[in-house]
């Protein structure tokens, strides 16, 4: 297998309308589109938001988005192109996000997932990431969603089961 290197920078805006059809694909499919170009767009100019992308020979691999806040920062998104599953792509994004969320002083990172996602639910769990509800019909009524959170000053050490 064929070791690929993947770079983490922020989104431009030139990235907003690919990563928009990234989310309709991979996270919102069957859904009504909620992420557009402008609303990606959006993120990418506010100051207390994040939109990292992951790049491999020129392509994006995957990106996420998330908002900071005083106490918790919110994991809007969080997607990996097919090809690049499997190979530490969603990971690396995420330890970055959590490290800049704990440099921040912002210590819980929280997120909503579609309950009905395992490979979702298998990955954040094994990344410390604990439900703390379940929101029926939180998916525009059409499908429930699973609340997960994680304290990022616990080290992934400490995790049980890591």
């Amino acid at each position: 297998m064929k070791v690929h290197e993947y770079s983490l920078q922020p989104a431009r805006s030139a990235d907003a309308r690919h990563l928009a059809e990234m989310s309709h694909e991979y996270v919102e499919a069957g859904l009504r589109p909620a992420w557009s170009a402008s609303r990606i767009s959006w993120h990418l100019r506010h100051p207390e938001s994040i939109v990292l992308t992951a790049r491999c020979g020129g392509t994006t691999a995957g990106f996420a988005i998330m908002r900071y806040g005083d106490d918790v920062a919110h994991l809007n998104l969080l997607a990996v192109e097919p090809a690049h599953r499997r190979r530490g792509v969603g990971r690396k994004i995420m330890l970055w996000l959590e490290e800049t969320a704990l440099t921040a002083g912002t210590y819980i990172i929280g997120l909503e997932m579609r309950a009905t996602n395992q490979a979702a639910y298998a990955f954040y769990t094994a990344l410390g990431y604990r439900e703390s509800g379940r929101v029926s019909g939180y998916y525009q009524g059409i499908e429930s969603a699973i609340r997960l959170a994680r304290d990022v000053r616990t080290s992934l050490d400490a995790v049980p089961g890591q």
